[in-house]
């Protein structure tokens, strides 16, 4: 009987699980979005927001705790100076997961797990759909040749 065991295995053996999650979670915070599987990204959520919740104590104790997992001095310090800040008014719920689709080869769900505000926001001149007229280009070749 597995009574109030939680969390799912993944097929891994523990010691590589833990480190799975420690990767997982230290390039969450590093980039603010991975691209995974939907099993282990809800296997990382909990992980991650607790990192998130320790960013947001401010104390010594809380970055040595947060340290011992994460391992990256930089992904930390990112912790606790930008990204706790942010959710310094947030009771919860810093993560939120997208799902994907099927990958090709093996049919396993992918999923997006990202922070909560670090949406894509692509910006004008980035967009497909603005296109700029022959008038606009040739007064930028104009501006360039001056």
């Amino acid at each position: 009987m597995r009574h109030r065991v939680a969390g799912k295995k993944l097929g891994r053996k523990t010691a590589h699980r833990m480190m799975m999650f420690r990767n997982m979670v230290t390039s969450l915070l590093d980039k603010e979005r991975i691209r995974t599987t939907l099993e282990r990204a809800k296997a990382v959520r909990p992980i991650a927001e607790r990192m998130i919740t320790l960013g947001k104590r401010e104390t010594l104790h809380a970055r040595r705790q947060a340290l011992a997992f994460v391992k990256d001095p930089a992904v930390v310090s990112k912790l606790f100076d930008t990204i706790a800040p942010r959710f310094s008014q947030r009771p919860g719920g810093y993560t939120r997961i997208i799902r994907l689709g099927f990958r090709d080869g093996d049919g396993a769900q992918m999923a997006i797990i990202e922070l909560i505000g670090s949406e894509f926001k692509p910006s004008k001149k980035e967009s497909k759909g603005a296109k700029k007229s022959s008038k606009e280009t040739a007064a930028e070749e104009e501006k360039k040749e001056a």
